[in-house]
């Protein structure tokens, strides 16, 4: 499987409390959709989010709250928000966090509709069915993280989307995983090891200003 110095964790690190972080990472993300409606701004939004992780018992963030709205759907982690963007009648949305539970990292990501925008909608779905599909094939192939993410282009670019290829997937672990800098999955020569690593797709329409994101931990259920 992966690299041991690429997947290095530390002395408190539970593969069960791994599982749990994610599932209370999705509930959360779950809270903050149903908060979110027509007219709402990204800012409010992450103050929403805020509310929730407090709900919850969040302990601490281990990346900033991203939730993009409309045409953001297609920025990048590191690119800046239109900040004028709000959530329209018939729009899209998503939601990523990274969320620290019992000393142990969720990553989560999803996108969402409102209103009546089957093109968007379409464009979500797809996003879900592209993780599902390169998720399957680390499950059944072994792939390495890099070709994982080629499998993930060629298939975006059939479906009729574009994946955006800067994003990559990552490590996580007990907090803060940053320390044994494990890289990005899509530098990864090797298959990475169940538990330790986050695949994340975003795609966009090839022609118009709209995308979707969807992120999870890549784990493979236990045989029995």
């Amino acid at each position: 499987m992966g690299s041991p110095s690429r997947e290095a964790v530390g002395a408190a690190f539970d593969a069960a409390l791994m599982q749990r972080a994610r599932e209370r990472s999705w509930a959360a993300l779950h809270g903050i959709r149903a908060r979110m409606h027509p007219g709402i701004g990204e800012d409010e939004a992450k103050i929403v989010a805020h509310e929730v992780f407090r709900e919850l018992g969040c302990e601490r963030l281990w990346h900033p709250v991203l939730i993009r709205i409309g045409a953001n759907t297609t920025r990048t982690y590191r690119q800046r928000s239109d900040p004028d963007v709000r959530l329209g009648e018939n729009d899209s949305y998503f939601i990523d966090l990274g969320l620290v539970f019992d000393g142990h990292e969720g990553d989560v990501g999803d996108t969402f509709v409102v209103g009546h925008a089957p093109e968007r909608q379409a464009c979500a779905d797809a996003a879900r069915t592209l993780f599902g599909e390169v998720a399957a094939a680390w499950r059944s192939q072994g792939l390495s993280g890099q070709a994982l993410y080629a499998f993930a282009g060629e298939r975006a670019e059939a479906m009729g989307w574009r994946l955006n290829h800067a994003i990559k997937g990552h490590r996580v672990g007990d907090f803060p995983h940053a320390i044994h800098q494990g890289g990005d999955l899509g530098d990864l020569q090797a298959s990475p090891s169940s538990g330790l690593w986050i695949l994340e797709i975003q795609i966009a329409h090839p022609t118009e200003p709209y995308g979707a994101f969807h992120e999870d931990l890549l784990f493979a259920p236990p045989a029995h």
